[in-house]
């Protein structure tokens, strides 16, 4: 599995100012990404607005990014929800040919338990025609993956292949990369400590901010894979102020307004979120203008 091991990035769908999808803007950034050296693109997850698209828009962008892709990088697809039964039925019946591998989330607002949890993606490991990362991020999810629960998971399903791990948690991340069997991707979702999970052994990240600085950000992950902890830890305090400016106001809102700032996107999301603040937006202008 080494085509997830860097800089996957999650991306975001750009809309145009009716809300509708900005096709040319999604190839464009799909192209940026490519010329700029990251690793894997992530397609409908979190960022980009997955909540809020219909069906058709969904195949819209699938095809979209597919097609300004034309093969250049590896495609994981977000497939998640907390309806066990829903999924399988979507895992089975999802046209996957152009992907290399499913990004789950952990199922949300149920609150199951972490035998709960371990059936969830046992149900799914077993229709999956792609290899799975898991994703637990319990901010959105108000469950966590425990440790113990991944290396149950890793060690019994050979097609879940990774973690996405954002609970932001630096001694959990260290703790599942302890546990978990060779081979099996611990990748940060989490920007502001991925260069320190990658220095303890962790395999790259799924950014958010690495499609604003895709070039650097990534690099950033290379040297620290390397073990160039000195040049990488450079680039780290380069790009940190960048991170907290994106996350302040909410996620895709930042990485939008940060991408206005370069005239790559509008910043334009849907209800229930909403563009950042005036004050916000000067900010990430000027992160830009001197970065």
């Amino acid at each position: 599995m080494n085509k997830f091991i860097g800089t996957g990035v999650a991306i975001i769908t750009p809309f145009k100012e009716d809300f509708t999808v900005d096709v040319e803007g999604l190839k464009n950034l799909v192209k940026d990404q490519i010329k700029n050296e990251i690793e894997y693109i992530v397609v409908l997850g979190t960022t980009g607005e997955s909540a809020t698209l219909s069906d058709s828009e969904k195949e819209l962008v699938k095809k979209t990014i597919i097609e300004a892709n034309d093969g250049e990088l590896p495609l994981v697809l977000g497939i998640g929800g907390n309806n066990t039964a829903a999924l399988v039925n979507e895992f089975q019946n999802t046209d996957l040919d152009a992907f290399d591998a499913i990004l789950s989330v952990s199922p949300y607002y149920n609150k199951p338990s972490q035998e709960g949890i371990y059936q969830h993606y046992k149900a799914l490991a077993a229709v999956s025609s792609k290899p799975i990362i898991i994703y637990n991020v319990p901010g959105r999810t108000a469950s966590n993956i425990l440790p113990e629960t991944i290396k149950r998971l890793a060690t019994d399903f050979t097609n879940i292949i990774g973690v996405k791990e954002a609970a932001g948690d630096i001694v959990q991340a260290m703790k599942i990369i302890s546990i978990v069997p060779k081979g099996f991707l611990v990748i940060s979702g989490d920007d502001m400590i991925t260069l320190p999970m990658v220095l303890a052994g962790g395999h790259g990240v799924i950014s958010v901010i690495g499609q604003g600085l895709p070039k650097e950000f990534s690099q950033m992950v290379r040297l620290g894979l390397d073990g160039k902890v000195k040049e990488a830890y450079k680039l780290h305090y380069k790009i940190a102020p960048s991170i907290d400016l994106i996350f302040a106001e909410g996620n895709p809102a930042g990485i939008k307004s940060l991408l206005e700032a370069k005239n790559a996107c509008k910043p334009v999301v849907r209800l229930p979120l909403v563009k950042v603040s005036d004050k916000l937006k000067q900010e990430l202008q000027t992160f830009v203008d001197r970065y």
